[in-house]
């Protein structure tokens, strides 16, 4: 049988601010779902109230069938990992990991089976005689995760369990939670800041702000269409730009007129009308930078010339920030791959201090908020 999350209109306030403001969200059985946002968004709030350390206002959560909104965290089938390993330093890693099922008085010849199981599933047989105090941190999480796991719980949640790891080991312990999950095949759930985290690992994500859930969807869905300016400025870099729709075309693309940038293109994936005044999003690296005035390789494309302010070379790729005609109040940032650096069929690289060209495609744009006449 299966065993989603429900969450189903959890309000949650402190010292009369509200936390979490009617939270709906299913989270799928056996799915990798993170919850994703700032520092002080709510989402921990959310993950402890899944966890049962914290009772909602109002609001129930299900498991399955089973309501979980008024049980202990004991009775719950969900265990957590957090940020700090809370591993017992006095204990083998051997011991950390036996000590679930030692409270349980589980027989010694199931505990020593499991045990190596679960060490062995991340990655620590060679450790498993060692102390806490002889590990690294990463090794030391994965402990944490091999102790979570033998309980077999319905539900793991992980508390922003990689933060306290320098980037390469937390990038090196994502590929490992995702092989675990997909060996053992429950349902994780984690709790991030980080949106590289998020949109590596996750079968879906939801963006929380300021207590809200404000979209929910695949790390693609949110990438390529977020549902409003936050999440398009939140998740990835972005560029924005605004004006007044005037002209409607073949009803999925429509023009806009903006004082300095002139008339730009964009396609209409949300409903706007002439006269609407519009605010439209466009990813960096899907920007094209040129020396010289590009072609139109059809009419919904957009170009500008612009002056390259400063470049940043980053290896893999270099950033480009520029201006739309010398004025820094209107900048823009454009993306590079570095496929090949110095290329025979290239026009050469673009430095600062040059004017160049940009263009996009009018597919490539989204829009990211819509204000009617009456609310300009």
């Amino acid at each position: 049988m299966k065993k989603d999350i429900k969450i189903e209109n959890i309000n949650k306030s402190y010292d009369g601010v509200q936390v979490l403001k009617n939270i709906n969200l299913t989270i799928q059985d056996g799915e990798f779902f993170s919850i994703l946002g700032p520092s002080g968004c709510g989402k921990t709030t959310l993950l402890r109230m899944i966890a049962g350390f914290i009772e909602p206002d109002s609001g129930a959560i299900y498991l399955g069938d089973e309501n979980l909104t008024s049980l202990p965290p004991n009775k719950r089938n969900v265990n957590t990992i957090f940020q700090k390993y809370a591993l017992f330093p006095h204990l083998t890693v051997y011991e950390n990991v036996a000590f679930p099922l030692r409270i349980r008085k589980v027989d010694e010849a199931t505990i020593d089976t499991e045990v190596k199981k679960f060490v062995k599933m991340v990655g620590l047989s060679e450790h498993i005689n060692k102390m806490p105090n002889q590990l690294s941190g990463g090794q030391q999480q994965r402990v944490s995760i091999a102790r979570a796991l033998i309980n077999k719980p319905g539900v793991l949640l992980l508390d922003e369990p990689l933060s306290a790891l320098d980037a390469k080991l937390r990038q090196n312990l994502l590929i490992e939670l995702d092989n675990i999950h997909e060996e053992v095949g429950i349902t994780f759930i984690f709790i991030t800041h980080d949106q590289q985290e998020a949109l590596s690992i996750s079968d879906r994500i939801a963006i929380m702000n300021e207590g809200k859930v404000l979209q929910v969807g695949t790390p693609a869905e949110v990438y390529e269409a977020p549902a409003d300016a936050f999440v398009a400025d939140f998740i990835g870099e972005n560029n924005f730009f605004e004006g007044e729709v005037i002209e409607i075309k073949d009803k999925e693309y429509a023009v806009l007129k903006n004082d300095k940038l002139g008339e730009l293109i964009f396609e209409t994936d949300k409903p706007v009308k002439v006269g609407d005044f519009v605010q439209v999003s466009i990813r960096p690296e899907k920007i094209k930078l040129s020396k010289t005035l590009p072609k139109k390789p059809h009419e919904n494309y957009n170009i500008l010339k612009v002056y390259v302010d400063e470049v940043i070379y980053s290896g893999f790729q270099s950033k480009y920030f520029v201006w739309l005609n010398g004025d820094k109040n209107i900048p823009f940032k454009v993306f590079k791959q570095h496929a090949v650096y110095f290329d025979d069929n290239d026009e050469g690289a673009i430095w600062w201090d040059e004017d160049a060209y940009i263009s996009w495609d009018a597919d490539d744009s989204f829009v990211v908020e819509v204000k009617g006449i009456e609310k300009r």
